[in-house]
């Protein structure tokens, strides 16, 4: 259980009816999982429209409801929130209703067109066999530790994402390797994550019809890079032509990769064979 108050601070609030000094003991979007002493988030989506069910969220218990827009009428024992983006506020409260996980261990993304899925498991796999404790939320599935959890998107909605790393961060992983997809990113399931890192892979012509066009996408994967802290590291694969575009605007330490182009770190595959790679890093023969 926490106080409403305490899962505020990171959110944008316009306007507060009510008390904040009330008991928060869980948070729905969706107004039918709504229960006593909940949180009720209301988001505008595509198809369904969360402000039309306040009123059914308050008749099944809610105590407080964050929306965008306020209703004409509630009861006096509801509080109701006022913010600017109910998708980013729910990230941030999400995040604060589960302690921070993403500050008790290093959270890296990977983005990109392709290759997101391979980036963290290869990442995951290294660190188990490094014995090491870590994380993975991917579009196969999601691993605490050895841990197997079916995944049912690329990057999971906030409140599953943040409960999740919080498993992760109990269960003693020191690392989480997520995929970070456009679609998550624009939509703000990420938001009130802390990323000590994140990787971009490449980027095609591809989901435009979600983002208008190419330089909608590209947007859109950039706000990863610049939402990033100083304190954060980017890997940026230098061989394709948009990593520049990626990296402009971000606050964290840049590294290049490549196989072909210039780069801080420059790689070469030597075979590729169905049993694995074989590639030359910094001299080094590595095996994957």
């Amino acid at each position: 259980m926490k106080l409403l108050s305490d899962l505020l601070y990171d959110a944008r609030i316009l306007e507060v009816r009510g008390t904040t000094h009330v008991a928060v003991e869980h948070i729905a979007v969706d107004s039918r999982q709504v229960q006593p002493l909940g949180l009720f988030v209301a988001i505008q989506g595509t198809v369904v429209d969360g402000h039309d069910f306040i009123d059914q969220a308050i008749a099944s218990g809610a105590a407080c409801v964050i929306c965008e827009r306020m209703p004409e009428e509630t009861p006096e024992h509801v509080t109701v929130i006022q913010v600017k983006s109910s998708p980013k506020a729910l990230g941030h409260v999400a995040a604060a209703f589960h302690d921070h996980p993403s500050r008790d261990m290093k959270v890296v993304a990977v983005t990109g067109t392709n290759g997101k899925t391979t980036t963290v498991t290869l990442l995951h796999q290294l660190y188990r066999l490094l014995d090491r404790k870590a994380g993975m939320l991917g579009t196969v599935e999601n691993r605490i530790v050895d841990r197997v959890i079916p995944a049912t998107h690329t990057t999971p909605d906030a409140l599953s994402l943040q409960a999740l790393l919080r498993e992760m961060a109990d269960a003693g992983c020191t690392y989480a390797f997520m995929e970070a997809s456009s679609h998550a990113i624009v939509q703000d399931r990420i938001a009130g994550t802390h990323f000590a890192g994140a990787v971009f892979t490449n980027i095609t012509h591809d989901h435009l019809d979600y983002h208008g066009d190419f330089n909608g996408y590209i947007k859109a994967k950039k706000q990863l890079f610049d939402q990033l802290p100083a304190s954060a590291f980017a890997v940026v694969n230098n061989d394709d032509s948009h990593a520049e575009d990626m990296v402009a605007d971000t606050k964290a330490k840049v590294v290049t990769m490549a196989v072909q182009n210039v780069a801080d770190e420059r790689a070469r595959l030597t075979e590729n064979q169905i049993t694995g790679l074989v590639l030359q890093l910094d001299g080094q023969e590595l095996y994957s």
